[in-house]
């Protein structure tokens, strides 16, 4: 459930039926947990350090702790906090509710929200995880006032995913500036695909919208130590999708040059830095990979609908670089 907060303090009005709380928090995002009273852990949060042994150690910490069963945990910061606190409260003690209070746009408009958790493995992203819904998804636009910009055009990137899927017009905002009312509305557009589809069995892989090629862009990046975040590689990905989706005659006749001029007017990247054959083995890895060879790519029909397209990703015919 979302729930809008206007005070970080209010937080605890909520919780204030639950006897034991714990909080996992981004030790960037220390002044958010400074006037909670509950036990905290501080995590230096990297996709590096995004792995079994992070969770592991959320675990222990909660056991050394006298966490029960009945233990209620708080996740803060961005996506890989999120996700990684969200895991921990997957497994421990088979399983304990959580919920997130996230600090990126990033994570409130999308890693937050639907209950995905999951790490790393061998360079990949979110190899291995699982599927435990939050109780809440707290929403406090405060949080966002130190960000630098280059993180909130990252959290853009997946606000304009969302609409590209479900909101035309939403869409069209968006690119004019963010506002609370159109976060919200993002995180209710994702809830309300989640709670059709809580195991994308269907409708919910409408969400993964520039996240096939977005993945293989990440971990080539990884590969490379070069710098781009998730956020930038997803709307990358959007534009190639955009691309694929054009050269099938899917999309809209001029829908990857509008798009382009749209990103490169907020400020996002969209040139994809690595050729087509470096991307293809990363994307037939994937976890979404369907078996087979074929790969489920979700392509943007015009701004508001997209549809999905299974292929062998071998089989692209346009270079991406």
């Amino acid at each position: 459930m979302i729930m809008e907060l206007t005070h970080i303090a209010d937080i605890s009005s909520h919780l204030a039926q639950e006897t034991e709380v714990f909080v996992v928090y981004d030790r960037n995002v220390e002044w958010v947990v400074k006037d909670l009273s509950w036990p905290a852990l501080s995590l230096d949060t990297s996709e590096d350090g995004k792995t079994l042994e992070t969770v592991q150690d959320i675990c222990r910490w909660l056991l050394e702790c006298g966490a029960s069963r009945h233990a209620f945990l708080l996740a803060i910061g961005g996506g890989i906090t999120t996700d990684l606190a969200g895991f921990a409260a997957a497994i421990y003690k088979r399983g304990i509710r959580y919920a997130n209070l996230p600090t990126t746009l990033l994570a409130q408009v999308d890693a937050a929200i639907g209950g995905k958790t999951g790490v790393n493995m061998d360079g990949y992203k979110n190899m291995l995880g699982a599927f435990h819904m939050p109780e809440f998804t707290f929403i406090c636009a405060d949080v966002l006032r130190t960000l630098p910009d280059r993180i909130l055009k990252a959290g853009l990137a997946e606000m304009l995913k969302t609409f590209l899927l479900a909101d035309g017009e939403a869409y069209r905002q968006a690119l004019s500036g963010i506002s609370q009312e159109l976060i919200l509305k993002a995180g209710r557009i994702k809830e309300a695909v989640v709670s059709r589809d809580p195991f994308e069995q269907g409708e919910r892989a409408k969400l993964n919208l520039g996240h096939t090629f977005g993945h293989a862009i990440e971990h080539e990046a990884r590969q490379r130590a070069d710098d781009i975040s998730h956020g930038e590689a997803v709307a990358m990905g959007i534009i190639l999708a955009a691309r694929l989706s054009e050269s099938l005659g899917i999309g809209q006749k001029g829908l990857t040059a509008r798009l382009k001029k749209d990103f490169q007017g907020i400020g996002l990247p969209v040139e994809c830095p690595y050729p087509t054959e470096i991307l293809q083995e990363a994307m037939a890895k994937d976890k979404k990979a369907l078996g087979g060879g074929k790969v489920k790519f979700v392509l943007p029909v015009k701004p508001g609908e997209v549809v999905f397209h299974e292929m062998n990703p071998y089989d692209l015919h346009f270079d991406t670089k």
